[in-house]
């Protein structure tokens, strides 16, 4: 019986441990949505785009979106929210090409923060034509605050999930 691409392209323990990882960052949104753009989720896309690669991330990106904004409501921005995440792991995706890159762990944290921001401005940009507001830098500098939140959890998330994250690929024997 001929193998279909889908299945040489994700054997069932990576399809098991992504599934693990959309629920990582599902559960983690809800539990911290509390806490404006505090969540662990793009802590998660970013250490999953580094380890397993940008598809993977995207995969885990849609996947975990759309189920939280089931939760938490769904409408035109989620399309904003699944265009902002994927720059921003492309953006992780090209920086992982680089030895310099993965071996510098705090370099990682860094970025981490800066794609806060970079979502931020991202889905500002969408947000902007979408609704039709016609002060790009006037709304943009009304939500740097809450950017400023994303980037400083995503910075800990990155800090506190990568080790464990790491650990949880090598126990599984997924190749990153």
């Amino acid at each position: 019986m001929p193998k279909s691409s889908a299945v040489s392209f994700f054997s069932v323990k990576e399809i098991a441990y992504l599934s693990l990882m959309i629920a990582a960052a599902t559960v983690g949104r809800i539990f911290f949505q509390f806490l404006p753009n505090i969540q662990p989720m793009t802590a998660i896309f970013l250490i999953l785009t580094l380890k397993l690669g940008v598809i993977r991330g995207i995969i885990v990106c849609i996947l975990s979106v759309i189920t939280t904004n089931l939760y938490l409501g769904m409408g035109v921005w989620t399309i904003s929210q699944i265009v902002s995440y994927t720059v921003v792991i492309c953006f992780v995706g090209v920086l992982a090409q680089f030895a310099w890159y993965r071996r510098f762990f705090a370099l990682q944290i860094v970025v981490s923060v800066f794609s806060g921001f970079l979502y931020g401005f991202i889905i500002s940009l969408i947000s902007m034509k979408m609704f039709g507001f016609t002060n790009f830098w006037v709304y943009y500098f009304q939500g740097l605050s809450f950017d400023t939140l994303h980037a400083l959890g995503n910075g800990a998330f990155y800090f506190i999930l990568t080790p464990i994250f790491v650990k949880l690929l090598r126990k599984m024997d997924i190749k990153s």
